[in-house]
């Protein structure tokens, strides 16, 4: 545990690094729950890696398992494992902890860039846009989304198709999280000779895709191609914007973006977002 300026919590233990904030008199009381919340949580994956690993299995016994398994429940029955959503998971628990207590009008957990954030009447929060796009996504307490997740080439997790950034908003970070993971595998040009996949164990070898194929190198692509495998994703996207497991997303390759749903997008120096 650190603290950052601006009176910030950086939570780090092994692969979790998480930068904590929030505002409001109850803050620092919040921040300490946090902190407190932190401890033991690595290890209670580790305890249950196995479930975690497996597409399907019994309810695990901890908090955050129980959430990646919840969120990822969704997508069945396409291939996922509740280890898309552990990033996401991570961030909710820490949040709840950090608002269990009065006073707090805005706070975030921001877990490798996969964001679980809490808003009170009156306020909004902004994320930055991953994948080289200039610009925030501004969320209001009116809004039901309270997470926000990226995934895709370049990142920290392999992923099975070509997308550069797959950045989603929904009603939580977990879920978030997985959805950015299914869309971002959908963004894809199946058996072009361009695009170098390997099996996930080569690169990862406790990796839980095991031997599925993953995206190593994507050689160039014609501004046609891009528009395919772009288009192949915002169909998925779309689809699971109109079951309610998504607000939005923002998908992109190549210079070339899609936006699904109603996004607020705003620049840095502009007071007033503008609907995508």
């Amino acid at each position: 545990m650190a603290w950052m300026s601006g009176e910030r919590l950086h939570l780090g233990h092994g692969p979790i690094d998480m930068i904590v904030g929030a505002e409001g008199p109850g803050r620092m009381a919040g921040l300490h729950r946090a902190a407190q919340a932190f401890e033991g949580l690595l290890q209670g994956l580790v305890d249950e890696l196995p479930r975690l690993r497996a597409p399907l299995g019994p309810m695990p016994r901890g908090a955050v398992a129980r959430r990646m398994v919840l969120a990822v429940a969704p997508f069945e029955p396409q291939f996922i494992t509740p280890m898309a959503a552990v990033a996401g998971a991570g961030a909710e628990e820490i949040l709840q902890a950090l608002c269990d207590g009065p006073a707090i009008t805005r706070a975030y957990v921001n877990n490798g860039g996969d964001v679980a954030f809490h808003i009170e009447a009156g306020q909004d929060m902004r994320a930055a846009v991953a994948g080289g796009v200039a610009g925030f996504l501004r969320v209001s307490h009116d809004h039901p989304w309270r997470g926000v997740a990226t995934s895709g080439q370049g990142g920290r997790s392999l992923s099975m198709g070509i997308a550069e950034s797959v950045t989603v908003l929904s009603r939580g970070a977990a879920l978030a999280d997985a959805a950015a993971t299914m869309i971002a595998n959908q963004v894809d040009l199946p058996d072009h000779p361009g695009i170098a996949r390997v099996p996930a164990s080569e690169i990862a070898p406790d990796s839980d895709l095991e031997q599925r194929m993953v995206v190593r190198h994507v050689g160039p692509l014609t501004p046609n191609e891009v528009t395919q495998a772009l288009d192949r994703g915002k169909d998925y996207a779309q689809a699971l914007l109109r079951r309610g497991l998504i607000g939005g997303a923002l998908l992109v390759l190549r210079g070339q973006m899609r936006i699904v749903g109603e996004l607020l997008l705003v620049k840095d120096h502009e007071k007033e977002a503008v609907n995508a």
